[in-house]
């Protein structure tokens, strides 16, 4: 197959993430393609193996580079696959003895799964070899000799040969990943995308401030030097084919390690990669020495704020910043990424005038933080996320250079943020008094009290839980994500707060067991303290934090009522109204024994904890899990005071039946009333907005509706936020 060989033309697809389809076609055909189409996630070309080397050996945008043996259409069945797949002449390019395996991708309506395609496209060349009287080959999925590579889509098969075996996005110097890294060929796209091929050459700098493994550095110095990426490759798919030529390989490959070797020495770009984390920067510098390039690049810690400009650049030097920060793909992240983009913001422009900020990021609201507006923007898919490169060019500034010394500022308001911060200042004005004579840490700050910022901000002593109402339809995500970002900006400025002690949350309607479903799992727990009671409160796990703040006065009030007596906590939740009622009033002594009742076993361990927290003894203040109907219904023994405090709904797979405050609150009151003892008060407090008590009840009982004083200052905006009742036996006439 030699000269013949050399002097054909082959067809190849390359593969490459969605949406570098253009980038990488510009590439082939610099490489020497005739570019035939360009699909999504790939481009077909045509040329000889000359350029199919070079594709393999210096492509920093491909991910696989496909020798196509066959391209057909209506192939739907299993039978039409393999019979197209068998006449194929197998013997002319698998060597004997060598190893096989097959990568499927797509489906049609008879061919469902990849495991079945890759099974039937292996059990056609198993026939064809046969036909041509060789041994049936083995598979190997993990090392095979020869890697085949099969796309089936609305009856189109692309069947042909992997010549590049493992994906080309994997260099070989990256072991020391780091967090969530960038593949390398996604990092070399957006590297082109900023222009620095063109800046490289004219001996600009580049420097990531977040570098984090060190890849987009890496990407960045071989470009500079004229290093093909995978020049330091061992294998390649190809050399597993039997139409391989060696001694062309062998030329590209000494053609490419010369360019090498003068790349390093006229390279004039200088790099510098930064990172907080001691662990990126060690995984950062390992991955460049294997890379071969350590003398090209330069890894320092320091955290953002700290970064400088370094010393051997010189004031007129011109270069680019690109990054990939975090995107804040959970919502409880954000409020440090606010802080975090419009410090990077502020950083590039003291630090780095005249330059070009890159900045790629799944969430383009977390870009605008950082006061800079984006001149171009591209689309890339990163992995299963969509996300876009922001370019922006930094204004030049003259004069002081004392400047770069002054700590960064904070960014200038929108209209809407300064106003949501002013609302936030006259609240905390209106409050003060009052937390100065209660002496209260945790507390509601604000409620929804300009529509457009829908948050609850409630303070737990240096901590702060913010929960957005989820937005009607009729909003628009994107104002609705503004306005968040501007909200979570602005928090700690006013608050005087670490954004790290900011816990976000989103509040829906919840129901079953859903109220009691974990959000995350940090286990990141804390005490605060309410009159003589500590509690222990978990900001980010759970959608409610352990402490109903609005229940403050109610749990007062039992603390009041319940001095010697036997008391039942009804819906339990984590215990809290038990311990002060246990405690008393100022912690004088309360109720001598209680039993709290919970059918969640996550908040009866919760109790249990502020129990021993409060030095509560159990054997006297029990806790019970189980349905609070069913244990109703069958309990024995009286209690003088009972605090009923339900959920608005519940449809718990535990539960024997769905409950609905509003439909159900008559039988629940009417059995707590069964195990009211002669002059006890039972307590019943519920979250229903619109609550309505039955008129039967209030026949049957004494029933004092008492609402409206179970409200503190920092809940007197929302009189409907909850109802309470003391329900007592009339007294005989």
């Amino acid at each position: 197959m030699k000269d013949s060989q050399l002097a054909e033309t082959f067809a190849f697809f390359a593969t490459c993430p969605k949406d570098i389809e253009a980038l990488l076609a510009q590439e082939l055909e610099e490489l020497g393609a005739l570019i035939t189409k360009i699909t999504v996630a790939g481009v077909h070309f045509q040329s000889g193996l000359a350029v199919a080397y070079r594709v393999c050996l210096w492509s920093r945008l491909v991910n696989r580079l496909v020798l196509c043996l066959v391209r057909e259409e209506g192939i739907e069945r299993p039978e039409a696959l393999k019979a197209c797949v068998q006449r194929i002449r197998w013997a002319t390019h698998l060597p004997r003895d060598a190893t096989l395996s097959v990568d499927f991708h797509g489906q049609s309506a008879h061919i469902r799964h990849t495991r079945f395609g890759a099974q039937t496209v292996k059990d056609g060349v198993v026939d064809a070899l046969r036909e041509a009287g060789r041994e049936r080959p083995d598979v190997d999925t993990r090392q095979p000799d020869l890697r085949l590579y099969a796309h089936l889509h609305r009856g189109r098969l692309i069947l042909g040969i992997d010549l590049s075996g493992d994906s080309l996005h994997r260099r070989g110097y990256r072991q020391e990943l780091g967090h969530a890294p960038l593949k390398e060929n996604l990092a070399a796209a957006l590297l082109v995308r900023a222009g620095w091929p063109a800046r490289a050459k004219s001996g600009e700098a580049l420097v990531d401030p977040l570098c984090g493994a060190g890849t987009l550095v890496i990407e960045a110095a071989l470009m500079a030097a004229d290093i093909a990426p995978n020049l330091s490759r061992q294998r390649f798919g190809f050399h597993g084919w039997m139409g391989h030529e060696e001694t062309l390989w062998q030329e590209i490959k000494r053609e490419a390690q010369a360019r090498a070797s003068i790349g390093r020495k006229r390279c004039r770009a200088r790099l510098y990669g930064f990172d907080h984390s001691p662990q990126a920067i060690a995984a950062a510098k390992a991955n460049a020495m294997r890379a071969g390039i350590p003398a090209l690049m330069e890894f320092q810690g320091g955290s953002l704020a700290q970064l400088r400009r370094p010393r051997a650049l010189g004031d007129d030097t011109k270069g680019l910043l690109l990054t990939n920060p975090p995107y804040g793909e959970r919502l409880g992240e954000l409020p440090e990424l606010v802080t975090l983009y419009a410090t990077l913001g502020q950083v590039a422009r003291r630090e780095f005038p005249g330059w070009r900020l890159g900045i790629l990021t799944g969430n383009p609201e977390l870009g605008h933080r950082t006061g800079l507006r984006a001149v171009k923007q591209y689309a890339f898919k990163n992995g299963p996320l969509d996300t876009k490169l922001l370019l922006m060019d930094l204004p030049t500034t003259e004069g002081d250079q004392a400047a770069a010394n002054i700590e960064p500022a904070n960014p200038a308001r929108s209209p809407g943020a300064q106003m949501f911060a002013n609302r936030l200042e006259k609240n905390r004005k209106r409050l003060k008094g009052w937390l100065k004579r209660s002496g209260e840490s945790c507390y509601r700050l604000y409620d929804a009290d300009m529509p457009e910022y829908a948050l609850a901000i409630d303070v737990y002593g240096e901590r702060v839980h913010v929960q957005e109402y989820a937005p009607p339809r009729s909003v628009d995500a994107n104002h609705a994500q503004r306005r968040l970002l501007d909200a979570l900006g602005v928090i700690p400025e006013v608050l005087g707060i670490s954004p790290e002690h900011v816990y976000v949350k989103q509040r829906e309607r919840q129901s079953g067991k859903a109220q009691y479903q974990k959000r995350g799992a940090s286990g990141e727990r804390f005490q605060v303290s309410e009159g003589p009671a500590h509690f222990w409160v978990n900001l980010q796990d759970y959608l409610d934090t352990g402490l109903f703040l609005d229940h403050r006065p109610v749990r007062r009030l039992l603390a009041e009522l319940a001095p010697d007596t036997r008391f039942l906590n009804l819906f339990c939740y984590t215990g809290t109204a038990t311990v002060q009622a246990a405690l008393g009033r100022e912690g004088r002594g309360g109720a001598r024994e209680s039993v709290s009742v919970d059918l969640s076993n996550t908040y009866l361990d919760w109790a249990r904890d502020n129990f021993v927290l409060n030095g509560l003894e159990l054997r006297r203040h029990r806790l019970v899990r189980d349905d609070c109907l069913t244990w109703l219904e069958s309990a024995a023994g009286e209690f003088d005071l009972i605090f009923l405090d339900p959920p608005t709904f519940s449809n718990s797979k535990r539960m024997r039946d769905t409950l609905d405050i509003q439909r159900d609150h008559g039988r629940l009151v009417r059995l707590s009333m069964a195990r009211l003892a002669p002059g006890g008060t039972l307590v019943f407090s519920n979250n229903q907005r619109r609550f309505a008590l039955d008129s039967a009840l209030v026949d049957e009982f004494a029933v004092e509706n008492i609402s409206s004083r179970t409200f503190d200052p920092d809940f007197k905006r929302r009189g409907d936020l909850h109802h309470c009742f003391l329900i007592r036996y009339r007294e005989a006439s």
